[in-house]
């Protein structure tokens, strides 16, 4: 985001589901971003959640969620667009 690129936002597929685990995060944010999550939450809980705090945790992990969603929107037109050559290719052998 901005133009610079942070390799430590980069997202990742394997998580270590044991300090997921140890750390509390809940199911539904164990995605491939969740790693960051845990050293937010732990400069959060050490901050008493002050917002002026953890700035850098949070944009890594906002950062991370982005590239995650941008993944999503890659693999969604990729999807769409091997569908559409399929549904192309089943027409033209019925002719």
């Amino acid at each position: 985001m901005g133009g610079h690129y942070n390799p430590a936002a980069e997202p990742k597929a394997d998580q270590n589901l044991q300090a997921l685990k140890d750390a509390q995060i809940p199911v539904a944010f164990r995605d491939k971003c969740a790693h960051l999550l845990v050293d937010l939450n732990k400069c959060r809980r050490q901050t008493f959640y002050n917002p002026d705090r953890c700035e850098n945790e949070r944009h890594t992990f906002e950062e991370c969620e982005y590239y995650c969603y941008l993944q999503r929107v890659e693999a969604k037109k990729h999807q769409v667009s091997t569908l559409a050559a399929r549904k192309a290719e089943l027409e033209a052998e019925q002719k």
